[in-house]
C-alpha cells in the first residue's frame, strides 16, 4: 500500500461544496488502495478577513496573537473536511499542526520547522484512518501556535511527506500545473511537464504564486518529488524534481513577476567599512527578508544603498532604520512602492550565452526602463515600473520563444 500526501489550497476548499469535492477525491485515492494524509489551507479569503479584523483593533497587533488568530482558518477546514469524509463512509481524523507533531522555532508569523514527530499521524494511518492536517502552522517549544507565512500549507505538506516517507506528494491548487508565466497576464503561457527544484525555487522566490519558495527549498533539501496539479480536474500536472541533463536544453523555463516588492533607498551614509553591515543587521533583526541589493560607488565620503523588501514590511523597515542611521552618524531613508520585479529563469542559462542581451533588448523594444538588476546562475531579475511590468512580461515571454503555438 503506497502512502500519499495531498495538499489542498484555499480555493480548493473555498466553500462547503468544494470541501465535499475534496473529500470525494480523497475517498477515491483511498479506494485505489492508498493511505492518505491531506493537508488543507483555510478557505480562500479567510486569512485576509482575520487580519482585517485585527487591524480594526490595532495598527500593530502582537505577532503571537496574530498566529493564534490566523491558525483558526485551517482548523475550521480540517474539521469540515473530516466530517465530509465521514459522511462518505471514510474514517477520518483531523489534527492541528501541533497535534500532527510539527515543531517550530520561536519566530511568530514566519516560523521555521525544526522537527516533525509523526508518531500520532502514523498511528492513525496504521489504524486505517485518513488524516487531515491543518497546514500553515505548528507549535514552538513552549506550546505556542506559530505560523509559516503566506503559502505555508505547501511547506506543511512537503515536510509531512518527508517525515512519513510518502511515496507521492500532490499539491492541489486552482491551476493545473506550473506555467511558463502567469496565464492571467501572458495568455500564450504554456504548462510545463517537468521542472527542476532550482528552477521552481527561483520562480517561486521571484513572484510565481504557485508554490511557496520555502516549501520548494525544503523539498530540494530532502529530495521530496512533488506534483503541482488542479483540484478541479484529473489532468496530470507539473512534476518538480532533481535536475536531469535534458533540462539544460531549455534556456529559459519561465518568466515570473513579483508586485509585492518595495524599493528602499538609504542615502548619504558614511562610506566606510561596516556601514552596510549595520544596515542589513537591523533588517535581519527585524525579520525582514532583503532581496535585490545595489550599492553605488562612494563619493565625498558618503554612499547610497538600494535594496528591495516585501511590500508589507516597508513601515517596519523604516522604523528599524531610523535609529540605525543615527548610530551611523546620519543619512536618509526613502521608500518607493510602485515597482515590480520581473525575472527570467532556466537551468539552461548555465550553458548558454546571450540571455541578458536578449532580455534587455526585449524590454527596450517595448520602452521599459530598468531600475535594478541582479543575477544568479539560473536567473536574471530586473526592477521596472509596476504599471509597465505586464507588457514587459509578455514581450520577454515572446522573445525567449515560450509562447504556446
Amino acid at each position: 500500500m503506497s502512502r500519499i500526501v495531498q495538499k489542498f489550497g484555499g480555493t480548493s476548499v473555498g466553500d462547503v461544496e468544494r470541501i465535499k469535492k475534496v473529500a470525494d477525491r480523497i475517498r477515491l485515492t483511498i479506494k485505489e488502495g492508498h493511505e492518505v494524509v491531506a493537508v488543507v489551507s483555510a478557505r480562500a479569503g479567510v486569512t485576509n478577513e482575520l487580519i482585517a479584523r485585527a487591524r480594526e483593533i490595532t495598527d500593530q497587533p502582537s505577532e503571537r496573537e496574530m498566529d493564534m488568530l490566523m491558525s483558526v482558518g485551517e482548523q475550521e477546514t480540517i474539521a469540515l473536511t473530516a466530517l465530509a469524509l465521514q459522511e462518505l463512509g471514510v474514517t477520518a481524523v483531523s489534527f492541528t499542526g501541533g497535534q500532527a507533531g510539527i515543531q517550530t522555532d520561536k519566530i511568530h508569523t514566519k516560523a521555521k520547522i525544526q522537527a516533525i514527530n509523526a508518531a500520532a499521524v502514523e498511528e492513525q494511518l496504521q489504524a486505517g484512518n485518513a488524516v487531515i492536517v491543518a497546514g500553515f502552522q505548528g507549535v514552538n517549544e513552549h506550546g505556542h501556535i506559530t505560523t509559516f507565512g503566506r503559502g505555508g500549507s505547501d511547506l506543511s505538506a512537503i515536510a509531512i511527506a518527508s517525515a512519513l516517507k510518502a511515496d507521492r506528494c500532490e499539491i492541489y491548487t486552482d491551476v493545473d500545473g506550473v506555467y511558463t508565466a502567469d496565464p492571467r497576464v501572458v495568455t500564450k503561457a504554456r504548462k510545463i511537464d517537468e521542472i527542476s527544484y532550482d528552477e521552481m525555487l527561483e520562480l517561486a522566490s521571484s513572484g510565481s504564486k504557485v508554490m511557496q519558495s520555502r516549501s520548494v527549498e525544503f523539498a530540494h533539501k530532502h529530495n521530496v518529488v512533488f506534483e503541482v496539479r488542479s483540484s478541479f480536474n484529473f489532468n496530470r500536472g507539473t512534476i518538480v524534481k532533481q535536475e536531469v541533463p535534458q533540462m539544460e536544453k531549455v534556456v529559459v523555463r519561465g518568466v515570473a513577476v513579483d508586485r509585492d516588492q518595495a524599493k528602499v533607498i538609504v542615502s548619504n551614509i558614511k562610506d566606510e567599512p561596516g556601514s552596510a553591515a549595520k544596515v542589513f543587521q537591523v533588517m535581519a533583526d527585524a525579520g525582514i527578508v532583503v532581496d535585490m541589493i545595489v550599492q553605488n560607488v562612494g563619493r565625498n565620503g558618503v554612499a547610497n544603498l538600494t535594496f528591495t523588501v516585501p511590500l508589507g514590511d516597508t513601515l517596519k523597515a523604516q522604523q528599524a532604520l531610523e535609529p540605525c542611521l543615527e548610530d551611523l552618524g546620519g543619512g536618509q531613508v526613502e521608500v518607493q512602492e510602485n515597482i515590480a520585479k520581473l525575472s527570467v529563469v532556466g537551468v539552461g542559462m548555465k550553458t548558454h550565452s546571450g540571455v541578458a542581451a536578449e532580455l534587455f533588448r526585449a524590454l527596450a523594444d517595448v520602452g521599459v526602463n530598468i531600475d535594478l538588476i541582479t543575477t544568479s546562475e539560473i536567473k536574471i531579475s530586473v526592477v521596472v515600473d509596476q504599471d509597465k511590468v505586464d507588457n514587459a512580461a509578455r514581450a520577454v515571454h515572446t522573445a525567449f520563444g515560450l509562447d504556446a503555438e
